[in-house]
C-alpha cells in the first residue's frame, strides 16, 4: 500500500472538503477521494438540461452558512467563493393570485404580511426581535460539537430553558396554531418544514419553521455567483494551495482496518492506500458504519441500530430550460422570488401530502419549491432566457398506488414522467399560467435515480437521515457515532449525518476537525488564526 497522505477524506461534498480544509491549514498532507465524475456532491451545478443552462442539482441558497466563520477563516473570497443577494427572498404563492413576499426589508415584509393580518405583521416583528436576541447562541450551537446531556439537563433547571425546550418539541401545526391567526401565514412558516422532511405533525417542526424564517429575514436567501459548485471549486482550491489532493472517480470499497484501528482504505478497482492518520468520511452514516467498516468492525448492536436510523422523505426533482422567465398570477414579486413556495392556504393540505407520502402514493397535488434559477442569478441561463428547478417533496421511495387515481405503474422508471406532467399541469393551472409552453427542454430526476446517482441520497433523500428531535445533536446519528467519532480508532464523520444535521452549512466538517484537532493534539483556535499562506 502507498503511504503518501497523512489524511484520507471519503466524498467531496462542502463538508468533507471544508473538514479537509482545515487539516490542511494543520499542516497534513490530505487526500479526498470521491466517487463522482466532479466534486460537490449536493453542492454541485451542472448543465442538466441543455448547454448554458447551468442548474444546481441539489442546494441552490446559502441561509444556514451565513452562521460559519469557515468562509473568513479560510478566506475564500480569494479562491472565488461570491454570494449574490437576490431580492426577494422567498414568496408564498395561493391559487387565487395572492402572495406573501419576504424582503431583506423588514418592514416590506410585514407590509406584506399585513394584507392577510396586521396582528401577524407585528407578530413577525415580535418573532425577529426574538431571533436578534438569540443569534449568537445560536451560531456558536451550529459551530462547536454538541453539548452534552448533562449539559443539556442543565439549563432544564429554569422555567426558560423548560420553555425554550417545549418550543424545540412543538410540531408546527400546534406552534403556528399558537402564533399566528391568518392561515396564509401559518402556511409561509410551516412550508419549511417540507425543506427537512417535517409535517405539521411532526414533534420539532415549529422550531425549524421559525428558525429557516428568521435566519432569512435576517441574511436573505443568498446563493452563489456562478452557481454552488463555486462553494466546492473555493474549497478545493484552497485544500490544492495547502498540498491537498482530490481524485474523481475513485470509491471507496471498505476502510481497512487492523486490531480496532484503520489503516487505510481499499477502492473498487483493488488499489489500497495505507493511512496512518484520520480517515473521514462524509458520505451518508448508514453508508459508512454498515459498508465502509461493515457489522464485523462496528458490532451488532450498532450495526442494528444504524439500519434503524430514519433516513427521511425522499423527493423527485424537475429540472426546466424555458425560452422565456415564467409569468406568475401572483405578480412579479413572486416571479423575481428565488424561491417560490405554492400551496392552498391551509396546513391541512401539508398533513396530506405527507400522509400520502408515507403510505407510499403518489400525491394528487404534490407539493413542488420553485427554484427560480435564472432570477437569483442571470448568469445560470442565456440572455433573456428562464431557468428553473422543481423539488417535489415528500414522494414515496417504494410506490403503492396513485393517491390521484391515475397512474397505474409502481416503477419509478415508469412513473417520474407522468408524474412531472401532473406537477406541471397543477403550477401552470394554479401559479404559473404561460410555464408549460414555455418549456424548451425538461429532465426528471427521480428518487431512484438521484440514489444511483449520489450514494449519500440513500432513497432519494438529501438530508443524511430524518431531522428528527431523537436523530439530532448527540444522538446524531446514533448516541455512539454523536461526537464525530466512529467506534473505530482514526474513522471520524464530517457529513450531514451529524450536527448539526442538512443543509449547507459547513458546520459539520468544522466541527469534524475540531474534533480531530483534539485528538491530534492540535489546537483549532491558534491554528485557524493563522495567515492562510501553503
Amino acid at each position: 500500500m502507498r503511504r503518501d497522505y497523512d489524511a484520507n477524506v471519503i466524498g467531496s461534498g462542502h463538508n468533507g472538503l471544508t473538514c479537509a480544509c482545515y487539516l490542511a491549514k494543520a499542516g497534513l498532507k490530505v487526500l479526498v477521494l470521491e466517487k463522482y465524475h466532479s466534486i460537490g456532491g449536493m453542492t454541485n451545478t451542472e448543465e442538466v438540461t441543455l448547454p448554458g443552462y447551468q442548474s444546481d442539482t441539489h442546494a441552490i441558497c446559502i441561509q444556514f452558512a451565513n452562521f460559519s466563520p469557515t468562509p473568513d477563516e479560510l478566506q475564500l473570497d480569494r479562491y472565488g467563493y461570491e454570494l449574490l443577494h437576490p431580492e426577494p427572498c422567498w414568496s408564498h404563492a395561493f391559487p387565487d393570485g395572492r402572495a406573501i413576499t419576504v424582503h431583506r426589508d423588514l418592514d416590506r415584509t410585514c407590509q406584506s404580511i399585513a394584507r392577510h393580518s396586521q396582528k401577524d405583521a407585528e407578530t413577525w416583528r415580535r418573532l425577529y426581535q426574538s431571533f436578534l436576541d438569540q443569534k449568537d447562541a445560536i451560531c456558536a450551537a451550529f459551530n462547536n460539537p454538541p453539548p452534552s446531556f448533562a449539559e443539556q439537563g442543565a439549563r432544564l433547571s429554569s422555567p426558560i430553558g423548560l420553555d425554550q425546550y417545549r418550543f424545540e418539541m412543538q410540531n408546527l401545526r400546534s406552534w403556528c396554531n399558537e402564533t399566528f391567526e391568518a392561515e396564509e401565514t401559518k402556511c409561509l412558516a410551516a412550508a419549511w418544514g417540507v425543506h427537512v422532511g417535517v409535517s405539521p405533525d411532526d414533534a420539532g417542526g415549529g422550531s425549524a419553521a421559525w428558525l429557516f424564517s428568521m435566519v432569512i429575514q435576517h441574511f436573505g436567501n443568498n446563493v452563489v455567483k456562478g452557481g454552488m459548485r463555486q462553494l466546492p471549486l473555493a474549497l478545493a482550491r484552497f485544500l490544492e494551495s495547502h498540498g491537498g489532493t482530490i481524485r474523481v472517480n475513485a470509491q471507496v470499497k471498505r476502510i481497512l482496518v487492523n486490531n480496532g484501528v484503520a489503516v487505510g482504505v481499499e477502492l473498487t478497482d483493488g488499489e489500497q492506500i495505507d493511512c496512518d492518520g484520520p480517515i473521514v468520511s462524509s458520505a451518508h452514516p448508514r453508508h459508512l458504519a454498515l459498508d465502509l467498516l461493515g457489522e464485523n468492525q462496528v458490532g451488532p448492536d450498532i450495526a442494528r441500530k444504524m439500519r434503524r436510523y430514519e433516513l427521511g422523505e425522499s423527493v423527485m426533482v424537475v429540472y426546466l430550460a424555458l425560452d422565456q422567465p415564467a409569468r406568475c398570477k401572483a405578480g412579479r414579486d413572486v416571479e423575481q422570488s428565488v424561491y417560490v413556495h405554492p400551496s392552498p392556504p391551509s396546513l391541512d393540505y401539508y398533513s396530506q401530502i405527507f400522509s400520502e407520502a408515507r403510505g407510499g402514493l403518489l400525491s394528487a397535488e404534490p407539493f413542488a419549491l420553485i427554484c427560480n434559477d435564472a432570477a437569483a442569478d442571470s448568469s445560470r441561463a442565456p440572455h433573456g432566457k428562464g431557468l428553473m428547478k422543481l423539488v417535489v417533496q415528500p414522494v414515496p421511495f417504494d410506490i403503492k398506488g396513485d393517491a390521484g387515481g391515475q397512474i397505474r405503474s409502481t416503477s419509478w422508471n415508469e412513473v417520474k414522467e407522468p408524474f412531472a406532467d401532473r406537477v406541471i399541469e397543477q403550477l401552470t393551472e394554479q401559479y404559473l399560467p404561460d410555464l408549460r409552453d414555455k418549456i424548451v427542454s425538461r429532465v426528471v430526476h427521480s428518487p431512484l435515480d438521484i440514489q444511483q446517482m449520489l450514494p449519500s441520497a440513500l432513497a432519494g433523500t438529501n438530508s443524511h437521515g430524518a431531522f428528527l428531535p431523537y436523530q439530532v445533536g448527540p444522538m446524531r446519528p446514533i448516541p455512539e457515532m454523536g461526537d464525530y467519532r466512529s467506534p473505530i480508532a482514526n474513522v471520524y464523520l464530517c457529513g450531514s449525518g451529524s450536527h448539526p444535521g442538512p443543509g449547507v452549512t459547513m458546520a459539520p466538517g468544522r466541527n469534524a476537525a475540531q474534533a480531530i484537532y483534539r485528538d491530534l493534539g492540535l489546537n483549532f483556535a491558534e491554528t485557524i488564526g493563522k495567515a492562510n499562506t501553503p
